[in-house]
């Protein structure tokens, strides 16, 4: 299994690195660091600035080796540095070694440091060819993945994080929280609903995975889920990232971004199946 972590050194990426490895330790994973130069220089005037740059960069990696190496049990820790857009460029990297998770540092809504990945953790997600974890500096996780929360609703494409949630479940022996959310009030649609709730038990029951189920109706679903989730202390949300077509390409969902962005908690985002942008 293959972690990314995307690295600007400031401490909300170190803090998602432990996070990471906290992880990998779990499922046996090599974690490969990355790093991306996103300052537009030329290859003439400044290519000594970039050079001095990247050699920085690259000490400052190695420190980093030293210090985590030891605390990554099972797998190899690795580090590589690229230049270009962040987000393209770990999207591309990803798919270059089959990457299965990619881990970020997220600053939320009030949040800001230095550096980029406050600014580019959204791209990131959106454009990752695969599952993204969000993590907030001044979050304290714990060893375990105790609480899962996963949302069913009307969107037809909220099921095909299934997958991924079960096999997260299954590693860390993890509950699953089903929260139904009823954000109308047609009868066809809580039918619907219902329908959806019931597979999803089976389905983890069938994996021998705990879960349990509440419903509410609300038309504040992101101030629901919020609430919902730090009621229960979860321990990870699990999302679609609901990306959407702009002439401008492709974007990150209102409300998944709104969620993420006010998040105690770390968030899993799941992306839809289907869709290819990492070309773009």
């Amino acid at each position: 299994m293959n972690i990314i972590v995307a690295i600007d050194f400031s401490k909300g990426s170190l803090h998602a690195l432990e996070f990471a490895i906290n992880f990998a330790n779990k499922v046996r994973a090599d974690i490969q660091m990355i790093w991306v130069n996103d300052i537009n220089t030329t290859e003439t005037v400044f290519s000594s600035v970039a050079t001095e740059l990247r050699r920085e960069k690259k000490e400052i990696f190695e420190k980093l080796l030293t210090k985590y190496r030891k605390k990554l049990i099972h797998g190899k820790l690795g580090f590589i540095l690229k230049k270009g857009k962040v987000h393209q460029e770990i999207a591309k990297h990803a798919v270059s070694i089959s990457a299965n998770l990619i881990f970020t540092g997220t600053h939320g809504i009030t949040g800001f440091e230095e550096y980029w990945i406050g600014s580019n953790a959204y791209r990131i997600i959106t454009y990752a060819p695969c599952p993204v974890i969000t993590i907030r500096n001044e979050y304290k996780f714990k060893k375990n993945i105790e609480k899962i929360l996963f949302t069913v609703d009307n969107s037809p494409k909220n099921l095909q994080k299934l997958e991924t949630v079960t096999e997260v479940a299954k590693l860390f022996n993890s509950h699953v929280l089903l929260l139904s959310i009823y954000s109308t009030s047609m009868s066809s649609l809580h039918r619907r609903i219902d329908e959806r709730i019931e597979k999803v038990k089976k389905h983890f029951l069938k994996h021998n995975i705990e879960c349990s189920v509440d419903k509410v109706k609300t038309n504040k679903i992101i101030t629901t889920v919020l609430k919902y989730a730090e009621k229960n202390n979860v321990d990870i949300i699990s999302l679609m990232t609901e990306q959407e077509e702009n002439k401008a390409g492709v974007f990150l969902g209102t409300s998944v971004k709104q969620i993420i962005s006010n998040s105690i908690f770390p968030v899993l985002c799941v992306q839809p199946r289907g869709i290819n942008i990492i070309t773009k």
